[in-house]
C-alpha cells in the first residue's frame, strides 16, 4: 500500500520532551515501593590481593540498618555457583559482586549495607572497616605490552582483524614516501548524567518489578533470571527512560545484582544507586596503544598500510573491540596488514564507548593520513578523494550505499576548506594561531532481528509497542513517527510503549541499530494490521473499495481511500464495525536479508571538518567551528537526527581536548573519579556546530533505508581536532587529550 509519510523526514519535536523537562519523566532511582529499603556499597581500597577480614559491628550499631552483606553471609545464588557467560550482552564472563575475599580492581565492592533510609545505610557504610592482604599489582598497560596476547575469537561479539592482503612489508619498504608513528588515547569513562540505579519491588513470593538503568530491558532480565534462577514470569524490567548511557548501560552493572540479592534475601523492595565517585568502578574505553605506518607514491595513492593496536582488558575478561579494522576499509590499499592484542591489567574490564574502537582506530589512521598528507605537500581532503574507497575490501563487497564524496563536497563548500593555507601556522589572528583539520568518519550501520507489536482502536488511536530503550536519542519520537505514517494518523494519536521487559523482544539500544531495527519491526506490525483492516473495509455492503488492490489505496485521517478519488472511503471505525472487532492487534518480526548481507556492507559515513583557536603563549586550544556533514541513509527526523550528532561531536571534542581517567598506577587507581577533576565539555567550550545531511539512497540492508546516527558523530572528530591543532602550531601531537602541557613542550 502507499504510504503516506507526512511525518517521516520531517522535524518533529520529542514526544517525550514535555515529559523530561517538567520532571514527569521517571528514572531508575526515582520509583518508590511500600517499605523500600536502601542499600550502600562499600567500595574497595587496593587493586589486587584479598580480604582478611571485614569488621561490621560499628556499622551494624547505626539505627535503622537491616543486614551488612559481604562475601562471608551473602546468599547462595545460581551465579556464584557457575560463571554465566551468555547472561548479558555484550558477551563475556562477567564480574560477579561478592563471591570471595579476592580483589581483582581497586573500586571493587566489598560490602552492602542496607537500611532504612540512604542515610543510615551510607552512614553506616562509612564505619565498616575492612583489612586487606595486598598484592603486587599492574595498571599500566605499556609495562605489559611484551605479555600482549591475540584474543580468542570465540564468543568475542566483534569481527577480529581480516586476513594480510597483498605484503604490506614489502610494499612499505618500496613505497617512496611513508609516515609511521604510534598514537595513544587515554582511557575515558561514560559519565552519564543519571548514575547508574536499581529499585527492586518486592512483589511477594518472589516476584520482582525491576527499575534499572539498562540498555535493553529484557537484557537485565535474562541476567536476573539467569543469575538468580528465578522463572521468567516472576520478573518484569521497566527502565522507561535512560538519563544517557553512551554503551555504561549495556549491561547490567553491579548494583543490580547487589539490589536483586538483598531484596530477595530480605523479601522487601530495595534500591541501589550508585555515586558518582563509583561510577569510575566500573567499564570504561580501553587504554589503547597504536602504531601506523603508510606508504604511498609521491601522487599520494597508497600502497601499504600496516597498522597495530594493544588494548587493556581485566584479569576476568577478553574484552574486545574493532580498533584496526577501519584502516582496511576506508580506503582503497591492496597491501594492509592489520593486528590487534590485548594485554591484562589489573582494572575493571572495559566497556563498549560510543562507537566503540572507531574512534580510537580511526584517530590513528586519520591523523596518519594528515601526516601523510603535508609530507607529500597535498590537500588532505585531495589525498582522501585519490584513495578513495569504491569497495570494502576486508570483505571483498560492494558497499550498499556510500555518498562520502558528497560529504567531503558539501562539508568542504559550507567550511570554506578552498581558502585554506596549506602551512602550518600561516593563518593567525593577534595572538591565536588559527588552523583548519579535517577528518573521515566511519561506522556501522547494522539492523538486528527485532519484534514490535501494532493495536489499532477503532476510535483510530494506535500503540505500538517493542522492548528497545530510549538513551535520549529520540526513540519514541521515530517509532511514533513511523506507526502515524503507516494509517496517516497525528502523531498526537499514536502511542509508542517501550523499555519494558515484557513488550515483543528487541535488541539493546546500541550499536546505532535501533532506528532500523525496532523501527522496521514497527512498520511491519503497522502494515500487518493495515492489511487486516483493508480485508474488512473490503467485505463491507456496497464498499468503495470492493474491487480495489492494496497499491491503490491511501490511509490517512482515519480513512482508507482510492489513490485516483480520494472521496471514496471507508473509515477506520466502518473497516472495523464490518469486522466485527473494536480493536486490530497483530506482532511481527523482521531481521537483516542474509542474501543482501552477503552481497553488500552496509556503513555510515562522515565528513568532518574543524577550525581551532590556539593562544600562542598559553598553548590553550578553542574549538570555534565544526562542520560535519553526514551520510546515513535516509532521516527520519532531521531535528532529533541532528541532536544526534551535536552530541556525538561534543563527545569527540571531550576526547580530543578534555576527557582523561587518570590512573594513579603506584594504587592501581582512578584518582579523578568525579565531574570536579573528570573535564567533559561544558557549554563554553561548545561554538558553533555546523551538521549536514546528504542525500544517500540505502535501499538493500534495511525496509526503512535509514543507517545509525547515535555513534558516527564522534567518530573522526578528534582525528580533525588533532589535525587542525597541527595545522594552526606545526606541533603533532598523537597522544589525546591535546592538553596545555603537550603543545608547550
Amino acid at each position: 500500500m502507499p504510504n503516506n509519510e507526512t511525518h517521516f523526514g520531517a522535524p518533529r519535536s520529542r514526544v517525550d520532551g514535555r515529559l523530561k523537562v517538567t520532571g514527569a519523566a521517571k528514572y531508575a532511582g526515582e520509583f518508590i515501593a511500600p517499605d523500600l529499603a536502601h542499600g550502600y556499597v562499600v567500595s574497595g581500597a587496593i587493586a589486587k590481593g584479598r580480604i582478611a577480614a571485614i569488621d561490621t559491628a560499628e556499622a551494624e550499631k547505626v539505627p535503622g540498618v537491616l543486614r551488612i552483606f559481604t562475601h562471608r553471609n551473602r546468599p547462595t545464588t545460581a551465579w556464584l555457583n557457575r560463571s554465566y557467560r551468555d547472561a548479558v550482552a555484550p558477551p563475556g564472563a562477567p564480574f560477579r559482586p561478592l563471591y570471595d575475599e579476592n580483589i581483582v580492581y581497586s573500586g571493587q565492592p566489598v560490602a552492602l549495607v542496607v537500611a532504612e533510609s540512604f542515610e543510615a545505610a551510607r552512614d553506616a557504610a562509612a564505619l565498616v572497616r575492612v583489612t586487606y592482604e595486598s598484592a603486587p599489582h599492574e595498571t599500566n598497560l605499556r609495562n605489559r605490552l611484551a605479555e600482549a596476547y591475540v584474543p580468542p575469537k570465540e564468543r568475542a561479539g566483534i569481527d577480529p582483524p581480516p586476513n594480510p592482503r597483498g605484503d604490506a612489508g614489502a610494499a612499505y619498504a618500496a613505497a617512496p614516501a611513508k609516515v609511521e608513528s604510534g598514537y595513544h588515547v587515554a582511557p575515558e569513562h561514560h559519565n552519564p548524567m543519571e548514575p547508574h540505579a536499581s529499585t527492586v519491588v518486592w512483589e511477594g513470593d518472589g516476584k520482582l518489578i525491576i527499575h534499572d538503568k539498562i540498555q535493553g530491558a529484557q537484557n537485565t532480565h535474562d541476567y536476573v533470571t539467569s543469575v538468580f534462577s528465578l522463572p521468567q514470569k516472576d520478573v518484569r524490567v521497566l527502565s522507561p527512560f535512560v538519563g544517557g548511557a553512551f554503551g555504561s548501560g549495556l549491561r547490567p552493572q553491579y548494583q543490580l545484582f547487589l539490589a536483586v540479592m538483598a531484596s530477595l534475601e530480605l523479601k522487601r523492595s530495595v534500591r541501589v544507586v550508585l555515586t558518582r565517585d563509583q561510577m569510575f568502578t566500573f567499564g570504561y574505553r580501553p587504554d589503547t596503544i597504536q602504531t601506523l605506518a603508510l606508504g604511498a607514491n609521491p601522487d599520494g595513492r597508497l600502497q601499504a598500510i600496516r597498522h597495530e593496536a594493544i588494548a587493556g582488558t581485566s584479569p576476568f575478561e577478553d574484552y574486545q573491540e574493532v580498533v584496526v579494522n577501519w584502516s582496511g576499509l576506508a580506503y582503497h590499499c591492496d597491501n594492509v596488514d592489520l593486528k590487534y592484542r590485548l594485554a591484562k591489567i589489573d582494572t575493571y574490564t572495559p566497556l563498549d564507548m560510543r562507537a566503540p574502537g572507531a574512534p580510537l582506530g580511526m584517530f590513528a589512521l586519520e591523523s596518519g593520513m594528515d601526516e601523510l598528507a603535508h609530507a607529500l605537500k597535498l590537500d588532505p581532503l585531495e589525498l582522501r578523494l585519490r584513495n578513495y574507497a569504491e569497495m570494502d575490501q576486508n570483505t571483498g563487497k560492494q558497499f550498499s550505499s556510500k555518498e562520502l564524496r558528497a560529504a567531503y563536497q558539501l562539508g568542504a563548500e559550507r567550511f570554506g576548506w578552498a581558502r585554506r593555507n596549506p602551512a602550518p601556522r600561516s593563518m593567525r589572528e593577534g595572538h591565536e594561531l588559527i588552523g583548519w583539520g579535517m577528518a573521515t568518519g566511519v561506522w556501522e550501520a547494522g539492523m538486528q532481528q527485532a519484534s514490535a507489536r501494532a493495536t489499532l482502536t477503532a476510535d483510530g488511536r494506535l500503540e505500538v509497542a517493542t522492548a528497545t530503550a530510549d538513551i535520549g536519542t529520540g526513540t519514541y519520537t521515530i517509532l511514533t513517527q513511523i506507526g502515524a505514517d503507516a494509517f496517516g494518523l497525528r502523531m498526537e494519536d499514536v502511542t509508542a510503549r517501550i523499555g519494558d521487559s515484557s513488550l515483543p523482544a528487541s535488541p539493546i539500544e546500541g550499536g546505532s541499530w535501533t532506528a532500523a531495527s525496532a523501527g522496521s519491526a514497527v512498520q511491519a506490525a503497522c502494515y500487518a494490521v493495515r492489511e487486516t483492516l483493508f480485508r474488512y473495509a473490503r467485505r463491507m455492503e456496497n464498499s468503495p473499495l470492493a474491487n480495489a488492490d492494496s497499491d491503490h489505496v491511501l490511509f490517512a485521517e482515519g480513512r482508507i481511500a482510492l489513490l485516483n478519488d480520494p472521496s471514496r472511503f471507508v473509515t477506520i471505525a466502518d473497516a472495523m464495525r464490518a469486522g466485527g472487532v473494536d480493536r486490530i492487534e497483530q506482532e511481527e518480526t523482521t531481521a537483516p536479508d542474509k542474501g543482501a548481507l552477503s552481497r553488500f556492507s552496509p556503513y555510515t559515513h562522515a565528513a568532518v571538518f574543524v577550525e581551532v583557536r590556539v593562544d600562542e603563549e598559553l598553548g590553550a586550544v578553542r574549538v570555534t567551528r565544526v562542520v560535519d556533514a553526514i551520510a546515513a541513509g535516509r532521516i527520519i527526523n532531521p531535528k532529533t537526527a541532528r541532536s544526534q550528532i551535536i552530541g556525538g561531536v561534543v563527545f569527540g571534542l571531550g576526547m580530543a581536548l578534555t576527557e582523561e581517567s587518570m590512573l594513579d598506577h603506584r594504587l592501581g587507581r582512578f584518582m579523578n573519579h568525579n565531574l570536579a577533576e573528570y573535564h567533559v565539555p561544558a557549554n563554553a567550550d561548545i561554538r558553533e556546530i555546523d551538521v549536514l545531511f546528504v542525500e544517500e539512497d540505502e535501499n538493500r540492508t534495511n525496509p526503512l533505508g535509514v543507517k545509525g546516527l547515535g555513534e558516527i558523530g564522534i567518530v573522526g572528530t578528534a582525528a580533525a581536532v588533532a589535525n587542525a591543532v597541527f595545522h594552526a602550531t606545526g606541533k603533532r601531537i598523537r597522544e589525546l587529550p591535546i592538553t596545555i602541557d603537550k603543545l608547550l613542550d
